[in-house]
């Protein structure tokens, strides 16, 4: 919407530039933009404005969005008649009589079990990381004398900083290296995703709020409203007059932001939850706009709205579409002003060339975190939904050849 708006001002106003949109696939688990930067996808970029709805509308400051790390964990139970000497056997013509090996369920679980217990370990309690795991494949039918073949899980983890990134990965590892040992496994890792951490432009930050300044918050009509109050009735609640919240309604300074941010963040820490956007920050001054998608007022303190209120909400075009036009109008504004105001254009490359050192290449330009002939793991099995006799099911697919 943004882009299109841009392109409508320079068609009107005869103005020289190119734009360029990337409409990038697996954000929630940032799978495409790290390996398009490793491509070399955002070398040629001037600038960047970035977009995601919001609880508020403002435009992120200092504070921009840490790192994530994603790999999967495959064990192989490939040769399990080496297990067991078979000359120590009273009947080695017997194979039920021998002890099987473990293989590779008990090699995910020891996986799970000794993550779980190293986890403590990883890093000292400050900053913000997290470490999730999901098992993606436990082992497969066999005899009760063969071991399970083939099992996977995969851990995601994002904090702040690189360096606590190659710490987790260290541990884990080892944890997987350990498995496959002890279960008579070989493990193989495959990287779902590397990002680096959010890089700040205060310039061209700036001049995308003074453009959300000029467009104004989102305005939400009644039957945003009514339909927000159908749901604080149907909760049991008294309908609200106002059934928005502030942050909703207003707009919030980068600033106030920045603030009500660090406020429970370690001084030290600059980088804060995870999000694929950060590997343009790298390549191009960048600015992270935000517009607010409705929540609802909490009738008091302490309250928690079911998740599904803000799925519906996400549903319906009056809730989630003022803020949208809001996103497009200021993007649209802010790339007419970098094409029509080359000063505001040169401080922000100014500034990013300051902060990495001479730019793409300086000496604090961190380069992408994957290799340019990275393969996207597009081959993993995930579950698919399929029709069966039975109704709607789920299904673990044979890989493609």
């Amino acid at each position: 919407m943004g882009v299109l708006g841009a392109k409508a001002a320079m068609e009107a106003h005869d103005l020289e530039g190119t734009l360029q949109i990337f409409g990038e696939p697996a954000e929630k688990i940032c799978g495409s933009k790290p390996v398009h930067a490793g491509k070399g996808y955002y070398d040629d970029l001037d600038a960047a404005v970035v977009y995601h709805p919001h609880t508020t509308n403002t435009v992120a400051w200092e504070t921009h969005c840490g790192s994530y790390w994603s790999v999967v964990f495959t064990f192989e139970c490939l040769e399990p008649e080496k297990w067991m000497d078979a000359s120590l056997l009273a009947a080695p013509d017997r194979p039920h009589t021998v002890a099987r090996c473990p293989g590779a369920l008990d090699a995910v679980c020891l996986m799970y079990t000794n993550t779980k217990y190293t986890k403590e370990a990883m890093f000292p309690h400050t900053g913000t990381w997290t470490l999730n795991e999901y098992i993606m494949a436990g082992g497969q039918c066999t005899s009760d004398n063969l071991p399970p073949r083939f099992s996977q899980i995969q851990y995601a983890w994002r904090s702040p900083t690189l360096d606590i990134q190659e710490r987790i990965y260290q541990v884990l590892e080892r944890n997987a290296l350990n498995a496959a040992q002890v279960t008579g496994c070989v493990v193989t890792p495959r990287w779902v995703t590397k990002t680096r951490v959010g890089l700040p432009n205060l310039a061209l930050s700036g001049l995308t709020y003074r453009n959300l300044e000029m467009v104004g918050p989102p305005e939400l009509n009644d039957r945003a409203r009514e339909f927000a109050r159908s749901i604080q009735e149907n909760l049991g609640l008294s309908p609200a007059s106002e059934p928005f919240t502030d942050d909703n309604l207003r707009l919030q300074t980068p600033q106030d932001y920045e603030a009500a941010q660090q406020r429970s963040l370690p001084p030290w820490q600059r980088n804060f939850t995870s999000d694929d956007y950060v590997d343009h920050t790298w390549h191009a001054p960048t600015a992270r706009l935000h517009t607010s998608r409705p929540r609802l007022r909490v009738p008091e303190p302490g309250y928690t709205y079911p998740m599904w209120t803000l799925n519906a909400m996400g549903g319906l075009r009056e809730c989630i579409d003022p803020g949208m036009f809001v996103a497009g109008k200021t993007i649209a504004a802010t790339m007419t002003d970098l094409l029509t105001l080359p000063e505001e254009l040169e401080r922000a490359q100014a500034e990013f060339r300051e902060r990495t050192g001479g730019g793409i290449g300086g000496d604090k330009w961190v380069a992408p975190l994957l290799p340019a002939d990275f393969v996207p793991p597009v081959d993993l099995r995930w579950p698919e939904y399929i029709d069966t006799p039975r109704g709607r099911e789920w299904w673990i697919p044979t890989p493609s050849p």
